[in-house]
């Protein structure tokens, strides 16, 4: 799969983009204080780094199904809320694979930024271009490995002023000793470690919404077991209906 340069996107995206935090479904108008303890998907990137085949092989932390299932799934999710996505590779013609393919067939709003050999992407300048002209503060990332590719620029962007939230369980890495190193470093630094059902959630806030049925279908993107759980249920719904 060819993978084309990104255009840096103006900084008038973030004005262009739909808001999705629907406050307005909410029984209760959340404080100040509690609103800015979640999220909001209004000023948030998402960042996808280095979901290689080739680096998959040496994932150890998490089995490589549900790697790839998650974190095809905080793709559709973004995609879903309107979150801008950036994704990257580190030299994608050898040893480390390709993007793997399901990736942008389920982001097809996202654009690829080419790297230059930098290990880090937050230290090539096309990248954090690309973050800087959204105009958003709040980067939500995920990526193989996570003590390195994932690490790496999440303590650079906390440092220069970004909040930040490391998807665990759509990043993986060489061991769980890595993974858990690499999380506890993170937090020490304020960065947040989260999952993909968590950020689901955190970006729906509701489900007393006109595209409510959309987000439940993500669930199921997440967890196979909740999707079964949603068809039982709507056939027994079908069955009763069709006995009235």
């Amino acid at each position: 799969m060819l993978l084309q340069p990104v255009i840096v996107p103006s900084a008038a995206y973030a004005q262009e983009a739909t808001s999705t935090l629907h406050l307005d479904g909410l029984s209760r108008t959340p404080t100040e204080a509690a609103k800015n303890a979640l999220f909001d998907p209004n000023d948030a990137v998402l960042l996808l780094l280095d979901h290689q085949t080739g680096l998959f092989q040496s994932v150890n932390d998490i089995s490589i199904e549900e790697l790839r299932r998650n974190t095809v799934a905080l793709a559709k999710i973004a995609e879903q809320a309107n979150i801008p996505i950036f994704y990257t590779a580190s030299e994608p013609d050898g040893s480390n694979g390709p993007i793997m393919d399901e990736l942008p067939e389920a982001m097809p709003n996202a654009q690829y930024v080419a790297r230059k050999g930098e290990i880090s992407a937050w230290d090539n300048a096309d990248f954090v271009a690309a973050v800087e002209a959204t105009g958003r503060k709040t980067l939500l990332i995920a990526g193989v490995w996570t003590s390195v590719c994932v690490a790496f620029p999440a303590l650079q962007a906390k440092a220069e002023g970004y909040d930040v939230f490391v998807v665990m369980d759509a990043s993986g890495d060489v061991s769980k000793m890595a993974s858990n190193a690499a999380m506890m470093r993170m937090a020490n630094e304020g960065i947040v470690p989260v999952t993909t059902n968590s950020i689901l959630s955190e970006t729906q806030r509701t489900w007393n919404r006109p595209d409510a049925a959309d987000w439940g279908v993500l669930y199921g993107e997440v967890s196979p077991g909740y999707h079964a759980v949603s068809e039982s249920f709507n056939r027994a719904q079908e069955a009763a209906q069709a006995a009235e």
